[in-house]
Order: structure tokens, then sequence, then C-alpha cells
């Protein structure tokens, strides 16, 4: 079984080495890791270009994060395939195997686990951890989502039901899943593991404005879709936010 991972990048420079170093020493071989670079300025294609475990890459100017994402997800031959962003990476070695041994076991179309934020000037500091062990599709209304870095989907998917759209500017992950899980109701596994470790911030909890652009999509994502909701009810997640940065404890797994 082949696993096609997806690393989007611009001027990524400063983080990339990470992302591609987690994805080299996988225990797990049969894996095909697409960089989709959007014309870097700085030394990002440089770096990548140290590696020779990468499969494929394109360098060219692109209309953004999710243009590229299914830029690559369209490159890839692999039956399954799943997001890396070039400043986040695999949480353990063996993080590709484990879940393929968990598709093959269960046959499913999909998989998912947990994320954990770390800082970013130390990156064995856990400072969060983004559970998605309580995700049920009726909680998309609420702004709750399974953790998209830990997505990972069969390639049929994205060919039967439509790949990310690029008039979401930040949320287009969330409609996807949405569109994925709860309309087309894809049979998924949620494996009870840290699959993936991001570095706090990000677009979408950059600014004020940028979050208040995320909740509006989320709310017309769920209208487009036949749920309901609104930015009064996803404010409710923010409370819940709260218990993430409590201790936070990594799943392991046998």
């Amino acid at each position: 079984m082949k696993i096609s991972i997806i690393t989007a990048a611009y001027n990524s420079a400063a983080t990339i080495r990470d992302t591609l170093e987690s994805v080299k020493k996988q225990t797990y071989l049969n894996i095909e890791h697409i960089i989709v670079d959007g014309a870097s300025k700085d030394d990002t294609m440089a770096i990548v270009h140290q590696y020779p475990h990468v499969s494929k890459w394109i360098s060219e100017q692109d209309k953004g994060l999710y243009d590229a994402i299914n830029k690559g997800i369209q490159m890839a031959s692999g039956e399954y395939v799943g997001i890396l962003n070039s400043d986040d990476f695999l949480a353990e070695d063996t993080v590709i195997e484990y879940f393929v041994n968990k598709i093959r076991a269960n046959k499913v179309d999909a998989v998912y686990g947990d994320v954990a934020f770390v800082q970013p000037t130390n990156l064995r500091k856990v400072v969060r951890l983004y559970s998605s062990k309580k995700f049920h599709p009726a909680r998309f209304r609420y702004g709750y989502m399974p953790a998209h870095p830990t997505f990972y989907a069969k390639k049929k998917c994205f060919e039967d039901f439509g790949y990310y759209k690029l008039d979401y500017k930040i949320a287009a992950d969330y409609e996807l899943l949405i569109r994925f899980l709860f309309t087309q109701q894809i049979k998924t596994l949620y494996i009870e593991k840290v699959m993936v470790m991001m570095r706090t911030g990000g677009i979408s909890n950059a600014t004020f404005k940028s979050r208040y652009i995320l909740n509006q999509e989320i709310v017309r994502a769920c209208k487009e879709h036949g749920i309901q909701s609104n930015l009064l009810l996803l404010s409710l997640k923010y409370l819940f936010k709260i218990f993430e940065y409590i201790k936070p404890r990594l799943q392991r797994s046998a």
C-alpha cells in the first residue's frame, strides 16, 4: 500500500527540514513524498533537493495553500493521501507504519488521530494537545472537527467527492471534512495517538480578523451541507480549548 504525503511550501526554509527529516525516517518504506512549492524566494527548494526520498516536486506560482494541496493530490499515485504542512512534522518514526496496519485491519476509507502543538523555539515542549477522540459528525455545527493534519484518506475519495474548494480562504479543510465525513459518510477510524507535531501559530488563529473569517466560513460550510450552525454556537469551542492547554499528554499506543 503506497501512502502519498503532500507538503505545500512557500518560503519555508526555516522549518521544512524538520518536515523532510520526519518523513525520511519513517519505518514504513512505501511512501511517496510530494513537495508543492509556490515559487519560494528563499532556500526552500535547495533544502528539498538535499532529500532523495522526495518522490515528486514542483515549484511554481499558485493560488494559495489549498490550490497547492490540490495539485499535490492530483500528482499523487498512492492509495491513501495525507497533508503534512511545511512547518509540521510526524510525531514518531513509526506513525505511518502504525496507521497503515490499522487501515489494513479495519478496511476504512480514512483515518485520523491527535495533534500536539509545540513551542517554535523548543520543539520538545508540548503546550497544547488537540484530541480527535470525542469527534462525531454531529459536532461539526459547534466548530469541532478531527485534526486535519492527521487525516489520511483514499485518493479515490477526492476523485469521487471533490478536492479543496478554492473559494474558501481559511476553512477549506473544514468544508472538505464535512463533505467527506458528514455528507458522504465515508468509513473512518480514529487512532488514539499523536500523529503530528505542529508549531504554535498559523493563519487561522493569527489575528481576530482571521478567526472571524474562519468562523464565518465554518458557518457557511455547515449551511452548504444542511447543518444548522451560527457564530454563537461556534463561540462555545473556545471554552473547551482551555482544557487543551492543561497538562497536555502525548497519547502513545503500543
